[in-house]
């Protein structure tokens, strides 16, 4: 995700939206400012002030305009999206997918790595052994918002939500999954289907896979059934190196995975428009967390690493990669949020990983 020609100064929307995101957005900001001075380039930030208060205010998630106003950015780096006094499909729908479709994002990637000093939950994991990419679709699949209700609030009440995969989505994303890997060491795709019960949809993806994976012959590919495949991420997650996976269950199987590495609050994700027709979107993989929101103590570290990743896109990697060391390094020092042990706040957080950055 490197662009082709590195400039000083990038313009990035921020859109921190609901409950913990506007506490570590701001960290995510601080971290990535100390890279730009370090690394001689400049982030001009332009604050969007959306999400769950605004439609409470308006009745929208972001103005008519947004996306016209989003354009004219080079990427959008979010917090999160949610609160209980608005319904999810709501808050969901009236921003996070629109910018996603229309913006043509048809790649979530999010990186699954333990990091040092962040234990896994799963038995005698050492720090480096869990490290693989889950490459999910993103603009179609389950989620395409097709179906509907008959009936609505009677004994015969219907729902009907259609999924639809065509083969130019699913060609691109397994492409990119495959062009990822030919980037990595182990140089491996593993597809998640479930072909043996969704007879059309997953059947087609398979018959993709198979003839993609055929222009890759260095590359070695497999197919798992999306339950066996969760099982295994559980009993042998080294195994794997990149996963490629539809809508749904490429979401699942990536908070799952962020679960094995440590802590949902540290994975970071990249919505990918590869062909940079739009900005592309960098965002945390866990949620608002209201029940914490205002207490200081949410974990940035996903935020900051979301970061990292859009500073990759931009065409400055080695930022990118001192930001990951300063997280491990800051995670090593045991200077942790209360998810995973520690007694640091959010701030204190962000402040020890900026501070590394600083530091000649």
């Amino acid at each position: 995700m490197k662009s082709k020609t590195k400039v000083s100064k990038h313009s990035i929307a921020v859109i921190m939206g609901d409950g913990i995101g506007k506490e570590v957005v701001p960290e995510g900001i601080r971290v990535l400012d100390a890279a730009g001075r370090r690394f001689g380039f400049t982030l001009k930030w332009e604050m969007l002030p959306w999400g769950c208060d605004y439609y409470l205010k308006t009745g929208q998630m972001m103005p008519p305009d947004g996306l016209e106003i989003l354009k004219t950015h080079e990427a959008i780096f979010l917090g999160a999206i949610g609160d209980p006094k608005v319904p999810d499909h709501v808050s969901v729908w009236g921003l996070l997918l629109p910018i996603r479709k229309e913006f043509r994002q048809y790649v979530n990637l999010r990186p699954v790595r333990q990091i040092r000093g962040v234990e896994s939950p799963l038995k005698a994991r050492e720090s480096g052994g869990i490290d693989f990419l889950v490459v999910r679709e993103n603009n179609e699949g389950e989620y395409t918002n097709v179906g509907g209700v008959v009936y609505g609030g009677t004994d015969q009440e219907i729902a009907v939500q259609e999924s639809v995969f065509t083969r130019q989505g699913v060609e691109k994303v397994i492409r990119f999954a495959f062009e990822l890997a030919g980037k990595r060491e182990k140089r491996h795709v593993s597809s998640a289907t479930k072909s043996n019960a969704l007879t059309f949809t997953m059947t087609f993806w398979d018959r993709i896979l198979k003839r993609v994976s055929g222009e890759y012959p260095d590359i070695r590919a497999d197919q798992y059934h999306v339950d066996a495949l969760a099982a295994a991420l559980v009993l042998n997650p080294e195994r794997f190196d990149v996963i490629v996976a539809s809508n749904l269950f490429g979401d699942i199987l990536s908070d799952l995975g962020g679960a094995i590495a440590g802590s949902l609050g540290i994975a970071p994700s990249a919505n990918v428009n590869p062909e940079r027709e739009f900005p592309s979107m960098f965002e945390p993989v866990h949620g608002s967390a209201p029940d914490i929101a205002g207490k200081s103590i949410a974990n940035p570290v996903g935020q900051i690493l979301s970061g990292a990743m859009m500073l990759d896109h931009l065409g400055h990697s080695e930022a990118a990669r001192l930001i990951e060391t300063a997280v491990e390094k800051v995670m090593g020092d045991n200077i942790k949020t209360p998810d995973l042990g520690g007694k640091a706040s959010t701030q204190e957080v962000g402040k020890a990983v900026a501070g590394l950055i600083a530091k000649d």
